[in-house]
């Protein structure tokens, strides 16, 4: 098996579920080896259900094992979901949950002496540029972690940590990172506003901003403090902005306050 030469069984056809099969599918991994467990997947996963002839069961079916368990679950349904699952899982069978804060002992609660994954992807696995960090139990061998590396490749990068507390901090910076980016376009297009623009040329100027930065990242050799520096001109426009996003009260400061929340609250999660 190389990560797609498998069965994938994805439990829960919500944001991320939807997120990571959209992922799958646009990198090729074969919709036939899919199968998709949810009662009522949202309009956008049932129709790309529909598009791609996947299989689709409202239950645990019965005479199925798959090599992969995706669980995509809300992490406050958990506890009542595990168990049924046992009845999916075969002897090489490795089950890998995305839900933040449930931890790996948690997770053998529920689905018993099993191979278990903890993971944390994040949205951009939707468009094949997420990233994902994987730990696993005892019981994951390297077949395993093979498969599963795989398997999230096709959705965007992969990282493996050996202690699992570090899962929580991973949430808070990566997890929920995405949605920190998206503010901060919506924070300069009504910055753009505010200086005279109007809201459509604000929009756009924010958001080919932050995609264009971030794809000249994505390809450059250059450390991000090097391609900062390379457009900051001295006594320029951009050393003025950086002099107020770089104080001490600045940006730097609202972030690490803003990741230690999430990282708390994942933590407060943990079960």
């Amino acid at each position: 098996m190389n990560g797609r030469d498998i069965s994938v069984c994805l439990i829960g056809a919500g944001n991320m579920g939807g997120a990571m099969l959209e992922g799958w599918l646009a990198g090729g991994f074969p919709a036939a080896s899919i199968t998709v467990i949810d009662p009522q997947p949202n309009p956008a996963m049932a129709k790309s259900i529909a598009q791609h002839s996947i299989r689709h069961e409202a239950s645990i079916p019965k005479n199925y094992t798959a090599d992969v368990i995706i669980i995509a679950l809300k992490p406050q349904i958990m506890d009542a979901a595990l168990p049924p699952l046992k009845a999916i899982i075969g002897a090489d069978t490795v089950s890998v949950s995305v839900a933040a804060g449930k931890t790996l002992s948690g997770l053998e609660k529920g689905l018993g002496d099993t191979a278990i994954i903890r993971a944390m992807p994040n949205t951009p696995a939707q468009v094949q540029r997420g990233i994902t960090v994987c730990v696993g139990n005892g019981k994951v061998n390297d077949g395993h972690r093979k498969n599963v590396t795989g398997l999230l490749k096709s959705i965007g990068q992969v990282e493996w940590v050996d202690d699992e507390i570090l899962i929580d901090a991973v949430t808070g910076l990566s997890g929920s990172g995405p949605a920190y980016v998206f503010h901060m376009v919506e924070a300069m297009s009504e910055a753009g506003q505010k200086a005279g623009l109007s809201k459509q040329l604000a929009d756009n100027l924010a958001k080919a901003t932050v995609c264009g930065a971030g794809e000249l990242m994505h390809q450059s050799p250059l450390t991000p403090a090097n391609l900062r520096k390379n457009v900051t001109s001295p006594n320029g426009t951009t050393q003025a902005a950086l002099e107020v996003l770089m104080d001490d009260d600045g940006l730097t400061r609202l972030m690490t306050k803003a990741v230690a929340a999430a990282t708390k609250r994942a933590g407060e999660l943990a079960g």
